[in-house]
C-alpha cells in the first residue's frame, strides 16, 4: 500500500493551488500562498504538494531525455499530428524555440520549484549565495527547528532534482531560490552553470545533514520520502557530472555500507506495482490510480497505437518507441542487444494486430488500470543498481569496480566479467556504459549518461571507425552513429518532415544537445535581454 503522505489532503491541494495543472510562477495570487503555513501540519501538506508537483514535469521529461538518446525514436513518419511533429523535432535535434513540449516541461518544472521555494521559506530555510549554503532563521509559526529542518531537507532534495535536470538540459537557467514578485521575476536573468551547481550542492548537503537517516525497512512509515541516502546518491551523480569522483565515491560508499538498500532478487520485481518502494528504490516519483488525479499517464502514452485494451486499458499513443537497433537481431546490430533475456523482456514487448506489422513498445511500466491514463506505476529516479554502478564509475578500473558491475550482471542472469575480459581502461569504460544502458533502459538515464561520459571518460573511438576522434561512449559519437543507422532503417522513409542524412548528422552536435530557452521567456520580458542558447 502506498504511503498516505503521497496523496494527503488532495482537496487542500486543489483549493490552494487551483485546479489547473499550470501555476503561473509570476502570479501575485500565488505569492500569498506562503501565508497559509501556520503550523507543522501545514508545512507537511505543503511538502506533499511538492512531491505531487514532481509528476507533471515527468510527463514531458522522457521526450527531453530518452527520446533524444539512442534508446528510443519517434517513428511516425507519415503522421500529421502536431504532437508527433514536436516529438520528431526532439528526436532529430532540431526543435524550434517555440517548441510546445519544451515549454511545457520548463513551465511545469519551475512551477514545482516555486512550490519548494515557498515551503523552504516557510520553514526558515534560505540559500545564502555568498556562503553557498542553506541557512536557517527563526520562524513565527509554532514549530521546532528540528521540524523545520526535516521539512526543508525533503524540499531541498526536490528543488535540487529539478535544477539538476534543468542545468543538464538547458545550461545556465533562471536561479530562483525564494518566493518572488512578478517584477522581481522579470529581472532575473540566466545564471552560470557554476552557480547552478553551487545551489544544487547546497540543497543536497542540506538534505543529507537534516534528512531521514534510518536504514531502509519495508515497514517504515517514511517509505517514498526523499531521505539522506537518496540525497547522497543524487549528490554523487552531481559530483560525477562535475568529474569530482573522489567525493562521489565517499558518498556512494556510505549508501552501500549504511543505508540498508540492496538489489532485488529479480530485475522485473523492481518495477512491480505489487512491490512498490522496495529495497532497491532509493527514490521514485510516485503515482496513485483510482481517479484521484494522481495516476501515471505514461503507460498509455507508451502503449502501441490501436492496441485497444490488449496492452493497457484505453489504448496507447505509441510514444517513446524502442529504437530498431535495440530490437533487431541481425548481425549488424548484435552490439546493441541486451544479452539478458530477463531485462529485455521486462523492458520491451511486442504487439501484433491481425496482419499488421509487429510493434515494439516500452513494457516496464505497464500495469493493470481501471481508468485510462491513470496507472499506479511509480517512476524510478534512484535505484541501488545505480548506486553500485556509479561507485564503479567513481573508482575507475580497479578490481572492486568490476565486482560492482558483476553484481548487476549476475542479477540479470549474465556471467561475470573477468580481468581478462576487462583488461584495459577502454574496455572497462565500455563495459560500464553498456551495462548502464541496459540496466536503466527507458528510465530517462541514458541521455544524461552520454553527456556525462563525454567529459569524464577517456575512451576514444578507433581510428578506423566511421566517426574517428569522437568519444566512444560520449554523446556526439553515439548519436551520430545511432542517427546514421536509423536513417536507412527509419528516417529515410519519412514522407512528413523528411530530413537528409547530412542534416540529420549535422544536428547531432554539442550546441544542439542543449534545448532552446523557451522563446516565450525571451519575447515577453521587457526588462532584460535573455540570451538564447547557441545555434537556435
Amino acid at each position: 500500500m502506498k504511503n498516505i503522505f503521497k496523496y494527503l489532503s488532495v482537496t487542500f491541494l486543489l483549493i490552494t493551488f487551483g485546479c489547473s495543472d499550470i501555476i503561473d510562477l509570476k502570479s501575485e495570487s500565488n505569492i500569498s500562498v506562503e501565508n497559509f503555513y501556520a503550523n507543522y501540519t501545514d508545512l507537511q501538506v505543503g511538502l506533499t504538494s511538492c512531491y505531487k508537483g514532481m509528476q507533471a514535469p515527468l510527463s514531458e521529461e522522457w521526450s527531453m531525455t530518452e527520446l533524444r538518446s539512442d534508446n528510443t525514436v519517434e517513428n511516425s513518419g507519415t503522421s500529421t499530428s502536431t504532437v508527433k511533429h514536436d516529438l520528431t523535432y526532439l528526436d532529430q535535434f532540431y526543435p524550434p524555440t517555440t517548441h510546445q513540449g519544451v515549454y511545457n516541461y520548463w513551465l511545469k518544472t519551475y512551477n514545482n520549484i516555486r512550490n519548494t521555494n515557498i515551503v523552504l521559506n516557510a520553514a526558515g530555510a534560505n540559500y545564502n549565495e555568498t556562503s553557498g549554503a542553506i541557512e536557517y532563521e527563526p520562524v513565527t509559526i509554532p514549530v521546532t527547528l528540528t521540524q523545520c529542518k526535516s521539512i526543508a531537507a525533503e524540499a531541498s532534495f526536490i528543488r535540487a532534482y529539478h535544477y539538476f535536470n534543468l542545468v543538464r538540459l538547458f545550461g545556465g537557467v533562471f536561479l530562483i531560490h525564494e518566493p518572488i514578485t512578478p517584477e522581481q521575476a522579470k529581472q532575473i536573468n540566466r545564471t552560470s552553470v557554476t552557480a547552478m551547481y553551487r545551489l544544487i550542492e547546497a540543497d543536497l548537503k542540506n538534505a543529507i545533514t537534516n534528512g531521514i537517516a534510518t536504514a531502509y525497512s519495508a515497514n517504515s512509515s517514511d517509505l517514498g520520502r526523499a531521505n539522506k541516502w537518496a540525497a547522497e546518491a543524487l549528490l554523487a551523480k552531481v559530483y560525477l557530472t562535475l568529474n569530482r569522483k573522489a567525493e562521489a565515491s565517499a558518498l556512494l560508499q556510505d549508501v552501500i555500507s549504511s543505508s540498508g538498500y540492496g538489489l532485488q532478487s529479480s530485475y522485473s520485481n523492481v518495477f512491480s506495482v505489487n512491490n512498490e518502494m522496495n529495497s532497491e528504490l532509493l527514490f521514485a516519483i510516485r503515482f496513485k490510480g483510482g481517479g484521484l488525479g494522481m495516476g501515471n499517464s505514461l503507460p498509455n502514452n507508451f502503449a502501441p497505437v490501436n492496441s485497444g485494451n490488449a496492452i493497457i486499458n484505453g489504448d496507447g499513443d505509441g510514444y517513446n518507441a524502442p529504437a530498431l537497433e535495440i530490437i533487431k537481431t541481425s548481425s549488424s546490430y548484435t552490439n546493441y542487444i541486451d544479452p539478458s533475456l530477463a531485462r529485455f523482456t521486462t523492458n520491451i514487448s511486442s504487439y501484433t494486430k491481425g496482419n499488421a506489422a509487429t510493434t515494439y513498445f516500452v513494457n516496464k511500466y505497464m500495469s493493470p488500470t481501471i481508468i485510462a491514463y491513470d496507472s499506479e506505476s511509480d517512476w524510478p529516479v534512484l535505484r541501488y543498481a545505480d548506486v553500485i554502478l556509479m561507485k564503479a564509475e567513481a573508482d575507475g578500473n580497479v578490481t572492486s569496480s568490476l565486482g560492482y558491475i558483476n553484481q548487476v550482471r549476475l542479477r540479470a542472469g549474465l556471467t561475470a566479467l573477468t580481468a581478462t575480459n576487462v583488461n584495459t581502461t577502454a574496455n572497462f569504460e565500455k563495459a560500464l556504459a553498456t551495462e548502464r544502458r541496459w540496466e536503466f533502459a527507458f528510465e530517462n538515464q541514458r541521455w544524461f549518461d552520454l553527456l556525462r561520459f563525454s567529459s569524464t571518460m577517456t575512451t576514444l573511438s578507433p581510428s578506423t571507425d566511421q566517426f574517428p576522434g569522437l568519444k566512444m561512449q560520449g554523446a556526439e559519437y553515439v548519436m551520430k552513429k545511432h542517427l546514421n543507422n536509423m536513417w536507412s532503417k527509419l528516417y529515410s522513409g519519412f514522407t512528413v518532415l523528411p530530413i537528409p542524412l547530412t542534416q540529420l548528422l549535422s544536428n547531432a552536435n554539442p550546441d544542439r544537445f542543449l534545448l532552446p530557452i523557451p522563446q516565450y521567456e525571451i519575447d515577453t520580458n521587457s526588462f532584460i535581454t535573455i540570451q538564447q542558447n547557441p545555434s537556435y
